[in-house]
């Protein structure tokens, strides 16, 4: 190949490669990815036996880790 070719196609990937930064850097800025409402739709949305369950499992994760505290950790 040539000199010239291989650095054409370096600058093409470092000008694609900086456009694609520019990109995610001004919709990290703008708010693109945020999402204020998940939250407050997931519990309008959710009925009782959900929100049972997971009440259930967190209590279980608790119970998990005070149990995994007492017994103190022991790799196998």
């Amino acid at each position: 190949m040539n000199d010239s070719i291989i650095i054409l196609m370096l600058g093409v990937s470092v000008f694609l490669g900086a456009l694609a930064l520019f990109g995610i850097m001004w919709a990290i800025k703008t708010g693109q990815f945020d999402d204020k409402e998940k939250f407050l739709n997931q519990v309008q949305f959710d009925g009782n036996e959900e929100l049972n369950d997971a009440a259930e499992q967190q209590a279980k994760k608790e119970a998990l880790k005070k149990k995994k505290k007492k017994e103190g950790y022991r790799p196998e």
